[in-house]
């Protein structure tokens, strides 16, 4: 196997290429005199990335106290004052020169545990990123009125200091420092939750006692739709308390609010509300903060949140698990863009905990965990699976076209305007549209070319009924458009959005209400009366007793998206709308405009693990994610190709590109001009780990060199093919 060259850029190398390294002044006689461990290692707060490392710095007497590892410092670096975590304390330092002293301590209470450090060291090698970057995640900015009730009073802190042998006081724990209001009286032990809701699912039980017994079990799990007593958020607080009753922490992830708040129920009922904490960053900054740090301090056994409390410092972590981890929501906006699974996965494996990834569908990335035999997967047999499922009646079939010709080119088929119409009988119907808006998209009349804004090029979309079309991305109105390939000036709807769709069906059934659940107005659950609920993926409410019917429309559209993934999210939308309805013993039906393919029939067997197996050996085939691991490389031409060439790339390992991107996406870095061109570089699982540190070296080398153009550097990207 090819060996790397990942070794850390050492100062004088630094020095030697114009790198600003911290001012070597002297110290004071008082400074010199530390204690026995008095140098201070430190990550500085930056995105350069040579400058991903611990710098040195001497720990004056009067900071020794407070100068903790975990603890946010202010530290002199290149002529000015920067930010950073102090890693650890030690007795020595290699650096041939005096120490530059600590400038500051921020704060003395510590919000970065070693396993965090630990943590952000694994997502920085095998994201090829920044460890600065992965603690900007881990850790909430700062409010510091929050911290005042952690912390005792100066007075009284500095009055209680012990002596060491020498006379010298000793440092001052966080736990010494709090307050009586937060050093309550230990709570009273958790009682084991009732597993039976896991009886219906293969091993399910015994995974329940393996977590009970500190066994660090993994599994996938492929959760029952519209489960009359145990929903999703009932076996996941179940899982969470059964750890936490066991003496272990407990980490629930899901992918948004509405979820959250269904958990947040679930668990409300099998613990007090002062054994659990929610981490997000939806939240206000004051209690989010005030989350974290119950958090930090061992105050909550059990954190549920989004796609940052999969960083959260818990007490004896044991068990991790995650909601529906195919949702793009999970993937992390900024750099190094880590996905809520994998922060999961590798805290699991650092920890020895035990892990859960549920979901009605099945992600192919969870299939591989199954695969691989390093999770093993939680279902329910055929004859259950069936008698909780609905119905799903496809209209694109053979035999449907047969008996209606028209349902290939209309958008509500004759068979989905029955349907709807015999279940407002019953109960709610979900209408699920792939688009918000009104008319999210224009073409061309005669030549159906896309609409186009005539300055920047941007699409153009119609907001309401009578509105003029306007650009999506300039704001400009195109009063007198041209179709810039025919000249024609009239225009046709390339997509229908949920308001359009509610406007027609409302005109359909002017007798029932319609509900709107898209864009910025998402409803989180509806009661069990008969309306028109018109959703986007994602935005479906919970209606109280179930959906009498579904109708997902625009089954095609979603299909033919441009992604490797249209299918798999595609099939996923659909498994989670279709969740939401009755079974079909009490009549819950589902009708799909979709095509015959292997992803119509997943859906009509409900068969999510069958087709995510399927979809992992035939991506295996030609070598795509996730059956091997890829490393997109976007910026210039000249910047990537330098790149490359610094490289040292396995004969096993595959390059695609550059070749320029016409829309770079919503993950491009800031600092990367003009003309923007991206390379991919696929490799296997088993040399990701060295060849993502290699990534990262070459990186970190080339920026202390300004020897190229920046590059973005960015790994298992969901959306780069």
């Amino acid at each position: 196997m090819t060996s790397f060259n990942t070794e850390p850029l050492q100062p004088d190398l630094l020095q030697g290429f114009g790198v600003s390294l911290p001012s070597q002044t002297g110290s004071t006689e008082a400074e010199d005199s530390a204690v026995s461990l008095p140098v201070a290692r430190v990550h500085i707060d930056t995105h350069v990335p040579h400058l991903d490392r611990l710098f040195d710095y001497a720990v004056p007497a009067a900071l020794d106290a407070e100068a903790q590892p975990g603890v946010r410092v202010r530290v002199k670096f290149g002529g000015r004052e920067v930010t950073g975590w102090l890693r650890e304390r030690v007795a020595r330092s290699d650096s041939p020169t005096r120490l530059v002293p600590l400038h500051k301590i921020v704060s003395p209470l510590p919000v970065v545990d070693a396993e965090i450090f630990e943590l952000a060291d694994a997502l920085a090698d095998r994201y090829a990123g920044l460890v600065p970057d992965v603690l900007r995640l881990a850790v909430p900015p700062r409010v510091a009125s929050v911290e005042q009730q952690y912390l005792a009073p100066a007075s009284s802190v500095s009055s209680s200091e012990s002596k060491d042998a020498e006379g010298k006081p000793e440092p001052v724990g966080v736990a010494e420092a709090m307050t009586d209001e937060v050093l309550e009286a230990e709570p009273e032990p958790l009682q084991a939750p009732d597993i039976s809701a896991f009886e219906d699912y293969t091993q399910g039980t015994e995974f329940c006692d393996d977590v009970a017994a500190g066994v660090a079990a993994r599994a996938v799990m492929s959760v029952l739709p519209s489960h009359p007593e145990h929903g999703w958020e009932d076996l996941m607080a179940v899982s969470l308390v059964q750890a936490a009753a066991h003496g272990r922490g407990a980490l629930g992830v899901v992918p948004d609010l509405k979820s959250l708040e269904r958990l947040e129920t679930a668990l409300a009922q099998l613990t007090p509300p002062e054994r659990y904490t929610r981490l997000t960053a939806n939240d206000a900054p004051t209690p989010r903060y005030e989350s974290f740090l119950r958090a930090k301090q061992g105050l909550a056994d059990i954190v549920i949140g989004t796609r940052s409390a999969a960083y959260a410092p818990i007490k004896n972590l044991g068990f991790v698990a995650c909601w529906d981890d195919g949702d793009s929501s999970l993937i992390e906006q900024r750099a190094p863009y880590c996905h809520a699974r994998d922060v999961l996965l590798l805290r699991a494996t650092l920890t020895d905990s035990a892990a859960l990834f549920m979901g009605y569908a099945v992600s192919s990335e969870a299939a591989r965990l199954v695969r691989s035999r390093w999770a093993s997967l939680l279902s329910a047999d055929r004859a259950v699976i069936r008698s909780f499922t609905p119905r799903v009646l496809p209209t694109g079939d053979d035999y449907q076209l047969a008996r209606d010709p028209l349902a290939a080119i209309a958008r509500i088929p004759h068979q989905a305007f029955a349907v709807a119409q015999d279940a407002l009988k019953q109960g709610p119907v979900l209408v699920q549209v792939a688009r918000a808006g009104y008319i999210p998209s224009l073409s061309c009349q005669r030549c159906h070319m896309p609409a186009r804004c005539r300055d920047c090029r941007g699409p153009l979309s119609l907001a309401y009924g009578q509105a003029l079309p306007q650009c999506g991305w300039c704001g400009r109105i195109a009063q007198n458009w041209a179709c810039t390939d025919c000249g024609e000036r009239r225009w046709r709807s390339g997509a229908v959005g949920a308001l359009r769709t509610a406007e027609e069906l409302g005109r359909a059934f002017p007798d029932v209400p319609v509900i709107s659940s898209s864009g910025e107005n998402i409803r989180s659950s509806i009661g069990p009366e008969p309306a028109l609920v018109i959703a986007t993926p994602g935005g479906e409410p919970v209606a109280e007793g179930g959906y009498s019917a579904a109708l997902l429309l625009d089954a095609d559209r979603m299909m033919q998206a441009d992604s490797l993934r249209a299918p798999e999210t595609a099939l996923r939308r659909w498994f989670n709308a279709a969740a939401l309805v009755r079974s079909f013993a009490v009549g819950g039906r589902v009708v799909t405009t979709a095509s015959p393919s292997p992803v119509l029939e997943a859906l009509v067997r409900w068969d999510p693990m069958g087709y995510a197996l399927w979809e992992i050996d035939e991506r295996h085939d030609i070598g795509l994610p996730p059956a091997v691991r890829t490393a997109a490389v976007t910026g210039s031409e000249k910047g990537i190709e330098t790149f490359l060439a610094s490289l040292e790339i396995p004969e096993d390992v595959r390059i695609s590109g550059p070749v320029p991107l016409q829309e770079p996406g919503d993950y491009l870095e800031p600092d990367i001009d003009g003309e923007i061109y991206r390379a991919i570089l696929f490799f296997t699982y088993a040399r990701g780990h060295d060849f993502t540190r290699h990534l990262r070296a070459v990186k970190a080398s080339l920026s202390a060199l300004k020897k190229s153009e920046p590059v973005q550097v960015r790994c298992d990207g969901l959306d780069i093919l």
